[in-house]
């Protein structure tokens, strides 16, 4: 177990923050291209991993990659999704390898019309030099 005082990590200056910022925010872009693309290899490779879903007070925890549900699409195209693009992207803490992201989005049809609008919370973190998304919470 790690030492609690050497386990905290502290903001960074305003100017390493920016390329912080910007390297992690790379991850959620890479993510949602593939999920675009509809290529869950693509998408885990973006997930560190275990990898923890937050939704409502259940935690989901995937432990390894492959953990994605092969039918989500087929049931996220039967509601008239196309694409998903983010409107918003706040970071709301940052340190030298993690970054808290609310994030915007919003689910689209083929026509461009939004279908739902969603507002989450994305940990980004830096592991072995690799940016990936840690937790998703909806």
């Amino acid at each position: 177990m790690s030492d609690f005082n050497t386990f905290l990590s502290f903001a960074a200056d305003d100017a390493e923050s920016a390329a912080l910022v910007q390297a992690a925010n790379g991850a959620l872009e890479r993510f949602t291209r593939a999920f675009n693309a509809r290529d869950i290899g693509g998408m885990d490779a973006e997930l560190h991993f275990p990898h923890i879903i937050c939704s409502g007070s259940e935690l989901l925890v995937w432990q390894s990659p492959g953990q994605f549900p092969k039918s989500f699409f087929e049931g996220l195209k039967a509601t008239g999704w196309n694409e998903t693009r983010y409107e918003d992207k706040k970071p709301v803490l940052v340190s030298k390898d993690k970054v808290h992201f609310v994030i915007v989005y919003t689910r689209r049809d083929a026509l461009d019309r939004v279908l739902s609008t969603h507002t989450n919370l994305r940990v980004v973190t830096r592991v072995g030099g690799k940016w990936g998304i840690a937790v998703r919470s909806y």
